[in-house]
């Protein structure tokens, strides 16, 4: 029986290894990316951004072949053309894997993509593209700012946090403040704001943890 507190992620594995095995670009963004730089809340949320050609549609689409999966290689195509998120479902599980193609907004972060070791329990670690920890909390501001969500603040300071801590090396060797806050400065006075009170309350817990 499957661990309650821990999401069943085995299409996404499954998607994810298939996607190395054909060569696909792909990026993990999202709460999940987060996980590699100290994010430790439960996610079933799996973010991926793709950058597929007619080879990648075609594989995957053979992949995921009915009955068991539906993988139609028409809607991909159409989403594609069309910048929207597209599902590949496991309909004997009744789950679903979400993939976002490649648009302009992602384009910046997808040319700075970091190859990262990903462990989960159950799984073999394995290594996958992943955005960089400047990238994850700079897309979880940019979502901040479409609804105030508190999980979005929540891991923004989390992973500042293990930052300031040393606890997550991939996080400190990739992580680029300078980057960010140059970023931060095009989202507006609240998200500057925001991102201002988020790092001196991680450095404050950071200070007194040590």
């Amino acid at each position: 029986m499957p661990d309650k507190g821990q999401p069943d992620l085995s299409l996404f594995l499954n998607i994810l290894k298939t996607l190395e095995r054909i060569d696909a670009p792909y990026m993990i963004i999202g709460a999940f990316a987060g996980t590699v730089y100290g994010i430790t809340r439960v996610t079933y949320d799996i973010d991926m951004i793709v950058d597929l050609r007619e080879e990648h549609i075609e594989a995957l689409a053979a992949a995921y072949s009915l009955p068991r999966y539906y993988a139609d290689p028409e809607m991909m195509r159409s989403s594609i053309e069309m910048g929207v998120m597209f599902n590949i479902i496991d309909t004997s599980r009744g789950e679903k894997a979400d993939l976002v193609p490649l648009t302009l907004g992602y384009r910046q972060a997808f040319l700075r993509r970091v190859r990262q070791t990903v462990e989960i329990p159950g799984a073999e670690p394995f290594d996958v593209w992943c955005a960089r920890p400047d990238d994850v909390i700079l897309g979880k501001l940019m979502a901040w700012a479409e609804g105030h969500s508190r999980k979005h603040e929540a891991d923004i300071f989390e992973m500042l946090t293990f930052h300031y801590l040393g606890l997550a090396p991939s996080l400190s060797t990739e992580f680029d403040e300078t980057y960010l806050e140059q970023q931060v400065v095009g989202l507006g006075a609240d998200v500057l704001g925001l991102w201002q009170r988020i790092k001196a309350a991680a450095r404050q817990e950071a200070d007194q943890a040590e």
